[in-house]
Formats: C-alpha cells, sequence, structure tokens
C-alpha cells in the first residue's frame, strides 16, 4: 500500500497555485511500489513498470515495402532503360532462395525478405516484362522501397520508457517484439463515499429537501478513466463516529480515500474531525474556481482528498487534484495537456491570482476557431458539463476577456481520457 508521510501536501500560503499542487504531487509522492505481469490483452491503460527493452530488431530483417522487382542498384542504367533477366520469386513469409547476380533482378512483394545482393526495389507498376526479362525505368534512388532491419527499433534499444500509460499501438509495438506480457504497476486503490443526510440513493424515493446522489457517480467514473480500482462505500450519513469508522477501515486497504462535500466546518460536516482522528488534514485553498475548497491528508499512510460537493467544482478539482495523485502514485510520467488556442465571442471578469474554467464550446467562426461561453455556468449546473465540451481556461494574470481575445480551450476528451 502507499505509505504517505503526514505532510506530503503541508503547504503554507492563501491559496494553492494550480501548477504548484500539480508540482507537489509529483515531488511528494512516491510511486506505489507493487508491479504485477498482465497479458497484452489487458495491457492497455496500465502503466509500464520498467523500461522496456526491444529483445530483437523490428523489422528482423531487410524486406520490401512494396509489391515489384528487387535489383541491385549498381544494374541500373543512369540513363536510359536497364534490362534484368528475371530469377526466382519471393513472397512474404518465405526466405530468397539464391542471391542476386549482375543484372538480375527477383520478383518480390510487400513484407518478403530482400535478397543477398538487392538493396532497391520497383514497384511493379513502373516496370515492364518482356518473357523473363523486366524493363525498368531510370531515376530510382538507391534503396528505394526497401524497409531496413531495425529502422523501427533496433535491438536492446528502449521500445516504451517506464512510467508511459500504455496506449494500443504500444501494445501493438509489444506484441511486435513478440512479447505476450508486461510489467505494470498495479493499479491504485480508491474508497469513495458520499456523506450527507441530504443525499438519497437511485431507486429510492426522493425526501423532502434531499438530492440523490450524482457526485459519487461523477467520480467513479473519473477514476475509472485514470485507471485506478475504486471501492464503492456508498452514502454516509452525517454520523462522526460512523465516517470516522468508514475512513480508518478503508485507509488500510486503500491508496486513497476519496469523498465530496462535507469537509467544511459547520456543526453537520463531520469528516475534518473523522480524519483528524487517525491522521493529519491539510486544508488546501486552490486558486482556482470552481473548486477552491478542497481538503487533502493523510489517515494511516493513504492519502484522503476531499473535493467540493457542487458538481462541476468536484469535475475540475478531481482534473487539477485527484487526477495527478492517481498518475503520481502509479508512477506515471505525467505530460500536461496541450490547449487549443481560439477567439473569445463572450465578455468576461474575472479575479486577479486565480485560474479560472470556464465552460465552453469550440466554433467554426468567419476568422478561425471561436470559443463560446455557456450562458448558464453556475458550480451546481450538471448541464452546463453535458452541453458543453470543454473548458475555456484564464489564466492567473487575466482580469477580463473581450470578444476576440485569445483564449486557451482544453476539450473535455483530452482532460478526462
Amino acid at each position: 500500500m502507499a505509505q504517505l508521510s503526514d505532510d506530503c501536501f503541508a503547504f503554507g500560503g492563501a491559496l494553492l497555485p494550480v501548477d504548484q499542487a500539480a508540482q507537489m504531487m509529483a515531488q511528494q509522492v512516491k510511486p506505489i511500489g507493487e508491479t504485477e505481469m498482465v497479458s497484452l490483452i489487458d495491457a492497455d491503460g496500465r502503466v509500464l513498470a520498467a523500461d522496456l527493452f526491444a529483445p530483437i530488431p523490428l523489422p528482423p530483417f531487410d524486406n520490401s515495402a512494396v509489391d515489384g522487382y528487387a535489383v541491385r542498384h549498381a544494374d541500373v542504367a543512369p540513363s536510359g532503360e536497364a534490362r534484368l533477366r528475371v530469377r526466382g520469386r519471393i513472397a512474404a513469409g518465405h526466405a530468397a532462395s539464391h542471391a542476386l547476380g549482375e543484372g538480375e533482378a527477383a520478383r518480390i512483394f510487400t513484407g518478403a525478405p530482400m535478397p543477398q545482393g538487392a538493396d532497391t526495389v520497383y514497384m511493379q507498376e513502373d516496370c515492364k516484362l518482356d518473357g523473363e526479362i523486366v524493363i525498368v525505368p531510370e531515376g530510382l534512388k538507391l534503396g528505394a522501397n526497401r524497409r531496413l532491419a531495425g529502422e523501427d527499433i533496433a535491438k536492446g534499444n528502449i521500445a516504451i520508457s517506464a512510467g508511459r500509460r500504455l496506449q494500443p499501438a504500444d501494445v501493438a509495438l509489444a506484441a511486435a517484439l513478440g512479447l505476450s506480457q508486461l510489467s505494470v504497476r498495479r493499479r491504485v486503490r480508491v474508497a469513495l463515499f458520499s456523506t450527507g443526510d441530504e443525499i438519497a440513493a437511485q431507486g429510492e424515493p426522493l425526501p423532502p429537501a434531499a438530492l440523490y446522489d450524482s457526485n459519487r457517480f461523477l467520480l467513479m467514473s473519473l477514476l475509472a478513466r485514470a485507471g485506478a480500482q475504486t471501492t464503492d462505500l456508498g452514502i454516509l450519513k452525517d454520523d462522526k463516529a460512523t465516517i470516522a469508522k468508514a475512513i480508518e477501515v478503508a485507509s488500510k486497504t486503500h491508496d486513497i480515500v476519496l469523498t465530496s462535500g462535507g469537509v467544511s466546518t459547520g456543526d453537520e460536516d463531520h469528516v475534518k474531525s473523522a480524519v483528524e482522528s487517525f491522521g493529519r488534514l491539510v486544508f488546501w485553498r486552490l486558486a482556482i474556481k470552481p473548486g477552491r475548497p478542497v481538503a487533502m491528508g493523510v489517515v494511516n499512510g493513504a492519502a484522503f482528498v476531499g473535493v467540493p460537493g457542487n458538481p462541476v467544482a468536484a469535475l475540475v478539482t478531481f482534473i487539477n487534484v485527484v487526477r495527478p495523485l492517481i498518475f503520481s502514485l502509479s508512477g506515471m510520467t505525467i505530460e500536461p495537456p496541450t490547449p487549443i488556442s481560439a477567439r473569445a465571442n463572450f465578455h468576461h471578469k474575472k479575479k486577479k491570482d486565480r485560474r479560472e474554467y470556464l465552460r465552453g464550446t469550440l466554433r467554426q467562426g468567419p476568422n478561425g476557431l471561436e470559443a463560446e461561453k455557456q450562458a448558464v455556468d453556475g458550480a451546481g449546473i450538471l448541464t452546463s458539463v453535458t452541453q458543453s465540451t470543454g473548458f475555456i481556461v484564464l489564466a492567473e494574470d487575466t482580469l477580463t476577456v473581450q470578444p476576440g481575445d485569445e483564449v486557451q480551450f482544453l476539450p473535455y476528451d483530452v482532460l478526462l481520457n
């Protein structure tokens, strides 16, 4: 299990900048040590535990990139056509029976190994046959249409670096190298629960003054996309003893205990005191909107994170805090997403020294991409997310946005996958 120090999230300032939060994760949180072997079928989305060195060159032999005729470039006439005697036929999966001699060519197909002596391949549509003679034109460069052994990757070179979250192409590369299993970090284990007497479970009648629990399902979906293994602890009522027991038990078998809401200092906010019964809670106030209030701490070596109760604030906080924490624990190399530049088609004012995430959609305008802000964008408005395609990110030093100003746009599918 993860064993974090009690002060790994300590921050003494009033508001923690978003970039500093991610940097703190990368520097203070050490990756989980446990690894496991998984089949290639199950490797997509997992984090590679150690550098993968190529056991063979890829491709393992020189081969033809086209259907055509393998020749010795020295036999090609510098001007005019050359006539070469066709000797042999080489299909993919079969080796050449002999080397090419002077003035000879071999019929060859895509993927077939080059015969000894051949260094260039003519495409069949560029050639003419005259009985057993192939007539090839002038002007083809030495080595044309030939794939060299090891040109994809040489034997012994790093094929995939440790810390990479494996993508389908990585799995294909491992398969091409003849591997059937890969060593990956075990999944980060997250215990998740909601708190509140006002939170109701789906399928039950909705009591007066109650809300159906949406944040838990939001967070479970986000955790799955981040590669975590989640234990759903359901809804806990506003009872300190119940919450404290759940946190204590979960912290012993999970790397992260995650909840939404209930971490303030009101009379019915019991999460703070429950965490402090067994560990240390550090309140972070992130310099973002929405999502400023977020609680972090350590209980029995496991991380505790309490995200805001408003669903959009929970989403923004997850992206900026929980996701980097999961990636750091899994030893993943984190690459910040690249935003898309667009022109604003709206007016907006904001406070200095705070990063703001507006929900919006990109449109193709007469002068290029335009960012359109969602009209209704409160932190509790879920439809502001479902009816938009990404966040318009306003930097800390931005105070106003006018139509035509350049803004940065981050699509949801980039942030959440």
